[in-house]
């Protein structure tokens, strides 16, 4: 295991059990984030680094009693977490590193990925992992429940030109992985890129 993922580790499994509780007002952003992918009943959706499973319920509701929902994580308490607040019902939860899934190409149509660029050890070549598993046309939702100049601000930081989620800078980065970017939202409470898989 790389260094970069035990820091992930280390950083979420410090972090598990009060996460829920340090942002408990995300739930309508994350909801608003999964209603502008197009899913629809039946469609097979991974949630990608999902951490203590926040967006799982809108994705089940999304795509009904007959689809497909997982929720991906690299952290053991994270998703205890998850499972805690029972959100192991909306879908199945599975201990893996979304940089070299368990699952079968062109199999999804979708995937989420709430705050995951960030933690990426080699972006272009993990996005295009998550461009394998789904079929072609499908989505990608990059999201964050807060938009780039606010989350340096909390974070005590400045915004820098190279910033992945910069949108001169994920467009072409998407590109390179086998997605097309189609739409970039970046406001004070809500960062949302989504793009569709190269046929």
């Amino acid at each position: 295991m790389s260094d970069d993922h035990t820091h992930v580790q280390e950083f979420f499994t410090a972090r598990a059990a009060g996460w829920d509780s340090r942002f408990p007002d995300d739930g309508p952003a994350y909801a608003a984030a999964v209603s502008e992918m197009g899913l629809g009943e039946g469609d097979r959706v991974l949630d990608a680094g999902c951490g203590t499973g926040r967006a799982l319920a809108p994705l089940r509701a999304a795509v009904g009693s007959s689809g497909t929902v997982i929720g991906a994580d690299l952290t053991s308490a994270m998703l205890k977490a998850a499972s805690q607040a029972g959100r192991g019902r909306e879908g199945a939860l599975v201990l893996t590193d979304v940089t070299a899934l368990p699952v079968r190409t062109e199999s999804l149509d979708a995937v989420f990925a709430a705050g995951l660029i960030a933690h990426l050890p080699e972006p272009s070549e993990n996005l295009r992992e998550l461009a394998r598993v789904v079929r072609p046309r499908g989505t990608l939702a990059l999201f964050h429940p807060i938009g780039r100049a606010a989350l340096a601000a909390r974070q005590g930081r400045q915004l820098m030109p190279d910033d992945l989620r910069a949108e001169t800078n994920l467009g072409p980065l998407l590109a390179r992985s086998g997605w097309l970017m189609t739409s970039y939202v970046d406001e004070p409470g809500y960062f949302l890129a989504l793009a569709v898989r190269e046929p």
